[in-house]
């Protein structure tokens, strides 16, 4: 059980991960599932719930990192239109891996969240929208959406209250854009997944142009714990603007790669060291990446950043969702920006001209670099290229193809020119 005292509390959202099917109604109620929904349902109401959140200092666990309850209070009162949430699943970025956890081992945590947040919201109807790829993920939530509805959980007057609520999931087609929140609401309707203009912003105008709130499945299931102990609680755990416990999904060069619940803030050094049971060579990371592939790289010099939005973006890169990459002494550095710029140049919706076309020709240049076709000049060109795609598009998408190369050039020139050909830098 999660510890009313902030400074006990090891773990929210994983609290109750390690036990054998919790994925079960019986089981998940055995150890505290909606054992608080009754008293919000009957004790509080939307702006209460509202205030809860903010006082929380929650951030969006998806990458963005905005304010929860902030989002939440933009949504209009008293419209003629519907309020829709829809829980962002389509977990998809380089090194990304925690929410999957969350669906197939906890999923009846993400059901009470999103019911707390439909009442905050009075939302009629929710979904979940959930990468095409993680079918076993789809079924395991789709049968805990069964027994919800067959408890008296979801559906009509809930738990005999007057609030009722429909969940449906809905199975994307893989595509990573449609992580982008409009992008995901333009697929749940029907269409391409290509983001939108902004604004409208979602929360005005989203789904079926009426009020819409997205969240990322790990601030869904945060949402429980905030509402049982209070946004105080919440608050006191992590560092300042930084609140709350986060999972962090650490791949690559560390002993023990995974999902790890920590408070908001630890020191990066002690997260691999002390939980992932250090690195695989040396003694410090070659590479960092701190929030998924999109963001910027550290250096050696910065393992000891506590993870953290502001302490990451004044170290130069960003805490996104959590998902960090360690690269020791032994990587390649090159050949990993490569596959990187592949993925980036797949995924591109094509919407915008910069991405459709700059991610391509960063692909085709890094192709050649590796092959060590390319002089120096070409480098010149790739850097200019990937500078000129940030901020020029819809979305962030060729930010972020363009992150990588960036950072590639920066830190490690002397390896980026070892792949150039003697008479190629030579006459370069």
């Amino acid at each position: 059980m999660i510890s009313s005292d902030p400074s006990k509390v090891t773990a929210i959202c994983f609290d109750r991960i390690n036990i054998p099917n919790m994925h079960i109604l019986d089981v998940a109620k055995k150890y505290g599932a909606y054992a608080f929904l009754p008293t919000v349902l009957q004790e509080m109401d939307g702006p209460k719930i509202i205030s809860e959140v903010k006082t929380s200092g929650l951030r969006g666990r998806g990458g963005a990192g905005f304010p929860t309850g902030l989002k939440w209070s933009f949504v209009p009162r008293n419209t003629n239109k519907p309020t829709y949430l829809l829980c962002n699943a389509d977990e998809g970025e380089p090194g990304t891996f925690k929410d999957r956890d969350l669906l197939r081992l906890d999923p009846h945590l993400l059901i009470e969240g999103m019911i707390m947040a439909g009442f905050a919201l009075n939302v009629r109807d929710a979904y979940i929208y959930i990468r095409g790829e993680f079918l076993h993920e789809a079924n395991v939530i789709n049968a805990a959406i069964a027994e919800a509805y067959a408890a008296g959980l979801l559906g009509e007057r809930i738990l005999g209250t007057n609030y009722s609520l429909d969940l449906t999931v809905h199975r994307g087609a893989g595509a990573y854009i449609c992580g982008e929140e409009t992008a995901l609401i333009e697929s749940l309707e029907g269409r391409a997944g290509r983001p939108r203009f902004k604004p409208p912003f979602p929360a005005v105008e989203g789904f079926y142009q009426s009020p819409t709130v997205v969240n990322n499945v790990e601030s869904l299931t945060t949402i429980p714990a905030i509402l049982e102990h209070g946004g105080n609680w919440h608050s006191q755990i992590g560092v300042p603007n930084s609140t709350g416990m986060k999972i962090f999904s650490v791949s690559g060069h560390v002993n023990k790669p995974g999902n790890y619940e920590v408070p908001m803030g630890m020191p990066l050094h002690v997260l691999i060291e002390e939980y992932c049971g250090g690195l695989q060579h040396g003694d410090v990371p070659k590479v960092i990446i701190p929030g998924g592939s999109s963001t910027p790289w550290l250096g050696p010099e910065h393992y000891d950043v506590p993870m953290a939005y502001d302490e990451l973006h004044k170290a130069g890169s960003m805490l996104g969702s959590g998902a960090v990459i360690i690269m020791d002494e032994t990587a390649d550095v090159v050949a990993i920006t490569r596959r990187l710029s592949h993925f980036y140049a797949h995924e591109s919706c094509g919407q915008c001209t910069p991405c459709r076309e700059g991610t391509g020709w960063l692909e085709r240049v890094m192709l050649r670099l590796e092959a060590g076709r390319c002089n120096a000049q070409d480098l010149v060109v790739l850097e200019e290229a990937s500078r000129h795609m940030d901020g020029r598009t819809i979305c962030a998408l060729a930010a972020g193809a363009a992150a990588p190369i960036l950072s590639l050039l920066k830190m490690f020139p002397d390896e980026v020119r070892s792949y150039l050909t003697e008479s190629k830098v030579g006459g370069g």
